[in-house]
């Protein structure tokens, strides 16, 4: 990544979000650009002009946090956009991890066992999106994502370069814009992880769709919410999930999911876990 511009990138782009009326400030008439202008972030914010010309030109050096706070609130940033901006920034500063830790690309048997024992749907993920290990009744699930021929199995590769994907996620659009903010978040949070950039790099190359959702530069925070699939074998699936972060393996979460009990979804995972127990 180019941390100098994707801070330029993400904070012109927030900017042209928010009106001067959102801002309380007077309008003034038509605009040539959408949003607030430099000046009147930096007035919002209580910096000048200039040094908030020279942030946005990437210049972020030594800021500290108190400003990066003020041009959150000018900004009207939610919290993982926050997180986003400051992640960017420390990337930019002397003491950056420039020599991350690989992502990880193994479970640990214990995970392996523990993952057997949930009775839900549930799978373990990297902060690349790899689907590295699945219960039975997970992989069952995902098996178009499993089955699919972009291997090894990945979310986002999945998503935006299997044809499958658009029946598989009747609600693409709005998930595949939610992963790609994901992924922003990730990236920004990980500057310098070269297997990151990799996917990032395949996908921009390879789907018009990642490139565009990609400039957009928005963050999203991906943790609980629902997912509706279309399966092969049981038809249309509206599940909840939760996400949770293994402490002891950094970048590893897990995914669990539910049914509302008694739904149809609820009967068709009952379904694959009566078939799963036949094979």
């Amino acid at each position: 990544m180019d941390t100098a511009n994707d801070i330029g990138a993400f904070l012109a782009t927030r900017r042209a979000r928010v009106s001067p009326e959102q801002a309380g400030l007077p309008s003034n008439g038509a605009r040539r650009v959408p949003g607030l202008r430099r000046e009147e972030v930096a007035s919002l914010a209580g910096v000048s002009a200039d040094y908030y010309r020279r942030l946005e030109r990437g210049q972020v050096s030594g800021v500290s946090e108190l400003v990066l706070d003020a041009l959150a609130r000018a900004l009207q940033l939610d919290e993982a956009e926050q997180t986003h901006l400051l992640n960017l920034a420390r990337a930019r500063g002397p003491l950056a991890a420039r020599r991350p830790r690989p992502v990880k690309t193994r479970v640990r048997p214990v995970l392996l066992q523990l993952l057997a024992q949930i009775q839900a749907p549930a799978v373990i993920i990297n902060r690349r999106a790899d689907l590295l290990a699945a219960n039975a009744l997970g992989r069952a699930v995902y098996a178009p994502v499993f089955e699919s021929p972009e291997q090894p199995p990945n979310s986002a590769r999945f998503t935006f370069l299997d044809p499958v994907a658009r029946e598989f996620y009747p609600d693409w659009e709005p998930l595949a814009s939610a992963l790609v903010g994901a992924l922003r978040a990730r990236a920004g949070h990980h500057p310098y992880d070269r297997e990151l950039q990799s996917l990032i790099d395949e996908l921009s190359t390879r789907s018009e769709e990642f490139r565009a959702f990609w400039a957009s530069h928005n963050v999203r925070l991906h943790q609980t919410g629902r997912k509706r699939m279309v399966h092969p074998i049981v038809g249309e699936l509206d599940l909840r999930y939760e996400t949770l972060s293994l402490e002891a393996d950094e970048g590893l979460r897990m995914n669990l999911f539910t049914a509302d009990a008694g739904s149809s979804s609820d009967r068709a995972l009952d379904i694959l876990s009566a078939q799963m127990a036949l094979k």
